[in-house]
């Protein structure tokens, strides 16, 4: 936002600052406290409530002080204060007022022995619904330091700014006024600007503003006069052109609601620059409040949170944009108020109670909750949620019943609200469930058992379980609803070897009883899980084990036990023991060329765990962990048996292949006796004559020897029947085959063929393929071409 151009400001109406400290006398306040207050109407909501809460007082020593208090409930209700939180007796130096006000005659500081009024006060107020405590004020002693920034001796130009400031701390705070040649100041000459923080501004400068400038502070505790500071002025300057020149700029500053801000900026230049102020967010300034005090000054009144931000002076060489800066940071804080009060509840016994309080402020409030004036945590069957704005009670009973506040507080200001609890008895309630029992069953399973209540058992519609782990905040506690029919309940899903606390409540139409007094349980151990094992080469003779670490192994005398032994030894080295929080182990010495089997296995004082059982080697690890017990050795020999057949089977398979290729080479100029299509899909029988058919060779094509006659042969050309002869020998026994698949129509299927290993009866190869060396297949394994 541009300010008004300085070269015609008008000037607000000064105002008389000591008056805005005058009190009224201290007699006329304490008429005005002894009349009786207005009556409001009682506000049924909490029954007690505070119709004035004492506000913050500085007091003069000698002086009388009067703390304000007003109370609203039933009748009777008893009045009482505290100072620094005990409670103060009546006596002839502080005295309790009619209206619940306090008056202390005399203020004192500590001296010879006797103490000092300083502190902070409660309003305490009492009925038979419950306390209620108002929010803390504190007094302090009117003082009056001495000047710790004095104004400076000043040379100006004449039409030039000049500047005088002074600081001194005093409270209440000092108003400053200022004379020049020991007469105050003229406040209506307009050249003449005072800032309340104790800056005089004089712009325009004359000849006859020349003299000697002092500070005058004055508060209720004493009146302060600074050094003097001379204002030279002389003659008028060349006129010669200078920059734009910020002297001062704002400050940054934080304040309260309600209070006047004001953002100082002097600029100098020729000709005289323009001041400006904007938001550094961009957003407005506005108007409203907002007043520009002497060539540049923003006066920002009755600040608010919205306020808040950064503010740019600009002062704006005229017709250019020649610029210069400077800017100040404004915090407005604000103090805490209720958003949404605690309203009073009435809730059947057993049942649970919410009351909720929400708080706003700058910066957010602290929320603290009190019961009967006593501070409230979390703990038993008291929950706070939500940053302290929830306040859930549950399973509530006549000592719950209460009024309960909400103290809402931060460095600006604090504020409390009230509500009560009452706590509904209906007639016929059963007592509380007895003989509460739990007993372990398992790692992870609690049988609780217990009584019926002593009296009004037969409206009893049902108990509920109440279960939390002893280590747990209220807040995780949970429930099971158990039948009527039953005085005993299993608690499953537990964690092994923990702690638990039970306790039980009998349901009725009409609500709850009382809870019953807890019992504690302890679940089973049981023996910890196998540890996940890997290895790692850190050299050339070590290695380094790792596993994740199980600290709650050392809480239940546990750990790790770690063996390990060259593969082909007889005995394990070790155990080696090692704590539960460890997660490595290094094997160093090791011999490069061995491979080594390690077993790792947790234990507590309930067993060992399963061994995970590696092996492992420096030249690398093995990536397969063995849980124990080992693998079935009957079982992996006979797979390797058959991995075995396989093998061979292959290799008779590829020696096959090459047979019929190099007869497909010899024989293809003279007729294609053997044609071999593909090699990997389809295998044909050999064209010859039926006569000299080789069985064996038929069998491998699946084809029967009595299904001989029911191959056609169409040839091109002869076969050497005495060359496959020698290349087939007949076997000594005709091979047996299965017979070929057929499809669903019956017809038999030749396109396609694969090969598979199936266990077939035993068989054996031609007595030439022995002699030429090939290896024999095992007794268990066939080979056979499977139509698709």
């Amino acid at each position: 936002m541009a300010a008004p151009r300085a070269a015609s400001p008008r000037r607000p109406p000064v105002p008389r600052w000591p008056r805005l400290l005058l009190k009224p006398p201290p007699l006329l306040l304490l008429l005005l406290l002894l009349l009786p207050a207005p009556s409001k109407g009682l506000d049924h909501s909490a029954e007690l409530a505070f119709a004035m809460e004492p506000s913050d007082e500085v007091a003069v020593p000698g002086q009388p002080v009067v703390l304000g208090c007003q109370v609203e409930g039933t009748p009777p209700v008893r009045v009482t204060w505290r100072k620094n939180g005990v409670e103060l007796p009546d006596s002839p130096h502080s005295t309790l007022l009619g209206n619940g006000s306090l008056m202390i005659r005399h203020f004192r500081l500590e001296r010879g022995g006797s103490p000092s009024d300083e502190g902070d006060y409660e309003c305490v107020a009492q009925n038979r619904f419950g306390l209620v405590v108002s929010r803390k004020a504190r007094i302090q002693a009117a003082t009056m330091s001495d000047f710790h920034v004095h104004p400076q001796a000043t040379v100006g130009e004449e039409g030039g700014v000049a500047r005088f400031q002074c600081q001194i701390y005093g409270l209440p705070k000092p108003l400053i006024m200022w004379e020049k040649d020991r007469v105050p100041i003229d406040t209506d000459n307009e050249r003449y600007t005072l800032l309340p923080k104790g800056v005089l501004q004089i712009t325009g400068l004359r000849a006859e503003d020349s003299g000697v400038f002092h500070c005058v502070a004055s508060n209720i505790a004493s009146v302060r006069v600074s050094h003097g500071a001379k204002l030279t002025v002389s003659g008028s300057g060349s006129g010669a052109y200078k920059e734009p020149t910020i002297l001062v700029g704002p400050e940054n500053l934080t304040l309260t609601v309600h209070q006047t801000a004001v953002l100082e900026c002097v600029a100098t230049g020729n000709p005289r620059p323009i001041v400006s102020w904007s938001r550094l967010d961009g957003r407005p300034i506005g108007v409203e409040g907002i007043q520009v005090l002497g060539t540049g000054n923003l006066i920002i009144s009755d600040v608010t949170v919205q306020h808040s931000g950064v503010y740019v002076c600009a002062a704006n060489r005229p017709g250019t944009r020649v610029r210069r800066t400077a800017q100040g940071r404004l915090v407005v804080q604000a103090p805490a108020e209720f958003v949404q009060h605690p309203q009073s509840i009435s809730r059947p016994a057993g049942t649970t109670a919410m009351f909720t309080c929400q708080a706003q402020g700058e910066p957010p409030p602290h929320v603290t909750w009190l019961k009967n004036g006593q501070v409230l945590g979390p703990g038993g069957h008291v929950r706070l949620k939500n940053n302290n704005s929830t306040l859930t009670i549950s399973g509530i009973g006549p000592e719950d019943e209460a009024i309960y506040q909400c103290v809402a507080e931060n460095s600006a200001g604090s504020s409390q609200a009230s509500a009560r609890l009452t706590v509904l008895w209906a007639e016929g309630l059963p007592g509380p469930p007895r003989n509460v029992q739990a007993t372990s069953m398992s790692p992870t399973e609690v049988r609780v058992s217990w009584s019926e209540p002593l009296v009004n058992t037969k409206d009893i519609i049902g108990y509920v379980l109440h279960i939390r782990k002893a280590t747990d905040p209220p807040e995780l506690e949970y429930q099971e609803a158990v039948s009527k029919s039953t005085l005993q309940h299993v608690v499953s899903d537990l964690e092994p070897s923990t702690a638990y606390s039970f306790y039980i409540k009998a349901y009725t139409p009409r609500g709850a009883s009382s809870a019953s007094v807890p019992t504690m349980a302890s679940t089973r151990g049981e023996a910890p899980a196998s540890p996940l094992l890997s290895a790692r080469v850190l050299g050339d003779t070590s290695l380094q084990l790792l596993w994740e670490p199980w600290p709650r192994l050392a809480q239940h005398e546990g750990g790790f036990k770690l063996f390990y032994r060259p593969a082909s030894g007889a005995s394990f080295t070790g155990p080696i023991l090692l704590p539960g929080t460890a997660s490595s182990y290094n094997l160093s010495q090791l011999d490069p060329t061995a491979v080594y089997e390690v077993k790792l296995l947790a234990y507590n004082q309930h067993g060992d765990s399963n061994a995970t059982v590696r092996l492992v080697s420096v030249q690398g690890t093995s990536e397969r962990a063995i849980l124990s017990p080992p693998c079935d050795c009957r079982k992996e020999e006979a797979s390797n048996q058959t991995s075995t057949a396989g093998i061979v089977i292959g290799i008779h398979i590829g020696v096959t292949c090459i047979i019929f290729c190099v007869l497909f080479l010899l024989f293809g100029q003279r007729g294609r006796v053997l044609l071999c299509k593909d090699v990997e899909n389809q295998l044909s029988p050999p064209q010859g004559p039926r006569s000299h058919r080789d069985p064996s060779i038929l069998a491998l094509n699946g084809i029967r020897p009595r299904e001989q006659g029911q191959l056609g042969l169409e040839e091109k050309g002869g076969v050497d029947a005495k060359e496959l002869e020698q290349l087939f020998p007949p076997p000594g026994t005709a091979a047996q085959s299965g017979p070929r698949p057929r499809d669903p129509t019956g017809a038999t299927l030749w396109e396609e063929t694969q090969l598979s290993v199936q266990p077939l009866p035993p068989r054996h190869l031609p007595e030439g393929r022995s002699r030429a060396g090939a290896p024999e297949l095992p007794q268990d394994a066939g080979l056979t071409l499977a139509g698709q």
